[in-house]
């Protein structure tokens, strides 16, 4: 089992948009990444990161409302070493599995179990039935069998109940994938979730399937650009105000992931209790010589305008605090440029002089 997770790291997708996050992984064949609609609609293009790339933008081309399905293009001069064998079999009740994913944020989770029922149906849909763990992140990562093949992709749970997954089959999978080669051109394209043939916008008929008549949703092929309100605007203008790519950077819509040369600072909105946060972890506290370090974090501490060093757990964070009535462009730029600059100098220093493990990214 270990071999196959470490075959999926150069395979699996971090996918972030306004709304949220999810996963994905490369069919490199094909030059798709296969994730879930649920994660990607509403949008033409997302943030995907991987293990062995940073992030970037991909294009979503294609949408099945039917089966909750999506591709994205893999984007140019990506290059992927890994390759993935999708099962044209169907699964046994019995079988082990694993399922691999971003849950809850967190980057490449694995978590094992066995196939709870083969085919169980939702909405005209069958759906395989897992008890690995999969929670809300994990949606569009595949499920794999013990021979490396995918057999399904991870799709959603029963949140009121334990050990309940469903992921949409491998046949299923490959039956869209074969049609999709076959009928797609270089528009984006839609299954109708009645007849289920494939359209484009310009195939429409005044809105309407032109195979079976029903009405279409044109929010398959459009989407309102997202335009953040209030305090997350203002975090959007100051970040784009000092340089920063602020559709690469958006975690959701109150939560921004910004690299600041070998730092990684995280900016989070806090609705509840009104805080802008911004830290930046710079590593993890070294075995030895740990007073030489305090004495220095403390030292820099008296002498940092608007920024502090903190120890949380092992881990050495710089940060700043902000209450959002006092937020504004002008101090803001002059906050968290200075944040960005300093994560990305401390870290260097604290690792080359004190010994400090640096934060992997």
């Amino acid at each position: 089992m270990k071999d196959i997770i470490n075959t999926y790291q150069d395979i699996i997708v971090q996918i972030h948009t306004p709304g949220g996050s999810g996963s994905g992984f490369i069919v490199k064949e094909k030059n798709l990444i296969v994730t879930n609609r649920h994660v990607i609609f509403g949008n033409e293009r997302v943030v995907i990161r991987g293990e062995k790339f940073s992030k970037t933008m991909a294009n979503v081309i294609y949408t099945d409302p039917l089966n909750d399905i999506a591709f994205l293009r893999v984007p140019d001069g990506y290059q992927n070493s890994g390759q993935v064998q999708i099962s044209d079999r169907k699964v046994e009740a019995g079988e082990k599995i694993i399922a691999i994913g971003h849950p809850l944020g967190l980057r490449f989770t694995a978590t094992q179990g066995i196939v709870s029922k083969a085919e169980r149906k939702f909405n005209n849909v069958d759906y395989i039935q897992v008890d690995a763990a999969i929670n809300p992140g994990n949606s569009g990562g595949p499920l794999i069998n013990e021979r490396g093949e995918v057999v399904g992709v991870n799709t959603f749970i029963f949140r009121d109940g334990e050990s309940l997954g469903f992921a949409l089959p491998s046949v299923k999978l490959n039956e869209i994938l074969r049609e999709f080669s076959e009928k797609s051109n270089n528009e984006r394209a839609s299954k109708c979730p009645s007849c289920t043939n494939i359209l484009t916008k310009s195939s429409l008929q005044d809105g309407y399937c032109p195979h079976c008549g029903n009405q279409f949703d044109v929010k398959e092929f459009e989407s309102t650009p997202y335009q953040p309100e209030g305090v997350s605007a203002t975090i959007e203008k100051i970040l784009a105000g000092i340089g920063k790519n602020v559709e690469l950077s958006r975690v959701g819509k109150v939560g921004w992931d910004v690299e600041s040369g070998s730092a990684l600072i995280k900016v989070s909105y806090n609705t509840n209790n009104r805080f802008v946060y911004c830290d930046a972890t710079l590593g993890s506290l070294p075995k030895e010589n740990i007073g030489k370090l305090y004495e220095f974090l403390l030292r820099e501490n008296y002498t940092l305008e608007s920024l502090t060093f903190s120890v949380d757990r092992q881990n050495i964070v710089l940060g700043t605090i902000m209450y959002d009535e006092d937020l504004n462009e002008e101090t803001g730029k002059t906050i968290l440029d200075d944040l960005f600059k300093k994560a990305d100098h401390y870290d260097h220093l604290l690792s080359e002089q004190y010994g400090m493990e640096l934060a992997e990214n």
